[in-house]
C-alpha cells in the first residue's frame, strides 16, 4: 500500500507560480504512473498532469499545457507539479493520484476513458487571487 502526501499549496496572485509536491511512502514510485487532478468548489474533478516513472513520458490537458510541468525525483520518491502563470480558474484542491502503469501511453489512455489510478492523497489547496 502506498501513501501519498501533497504539499506546496497556498495563496498566490494571478500570474504567479507555485510548486506542488507529492511524496510517496510505503513503496517507491517505480513502475507506477503518477498524476495530478484538481477539483474546484461545485465543479467536477479535472485531470491536470501525469508522468510515467517507467519511460518518463508526460501528459497534459490543453487547459494547462505550456503553464504546468510535472516532474519526478527518483531519489526523493517525489513528484512535482510546477505551475506558472496561474489564473483564478486554477483555484482548486489539487490531488496526487498514483498506481501501477506500464508507460505514459497506458496512463493517457486510462485517463481519456475517465479512469483513475487507485491511490490518492488528501489534497492541497491552491488559491489564485485576482
Amino acid at each position: 500500500q502506498v501513501q501519498l502526501v501533497e504539499s506546496g499549496g497556498g495563496l498566490v496572485q494571478v500570474g504567479g507560480s507555485l510548486r506542488l509536491s507529492c511524496a510517496a511512502t510505503g513503496r517507491t514510485f517505480s513502475s507506477y504512473g503518477t498524476g495530478w487532478f484538481r477539483q474546484a468548489p461545485g465543479k467536477e474533478r479535472e485531470f491536470v498532469a501525469a508522468i510515467s516513472w517507467n519511460d518518463g513520458g508526460t501528459y497534459y490537458p490543453n487547459s494547462v499545457k505550456g503553464r504546468f510541468t510535472i516532474s519526478r525525483d527518483n531519489a526523493k520518491n517525489t513528484v512535482y507539479l510546477q505551475m506558472n502563470n496561474l489564473r483564478p480558474e486554477d483555484t482548486a484542491v489539487y490531488y496526487c493520484n498514483a498506481g501501477p502503469a506500464d508507460n505514459i501511453l497506458a496512463i493517457a489512455t486510462m485517463i481519456s476513458r475517465g479512469d483513475v489510478m487507485p491511490y490518492w492523497g488528501k489534497g492541497t489547496l491552491v488559491t489564485v487571487s485576482s
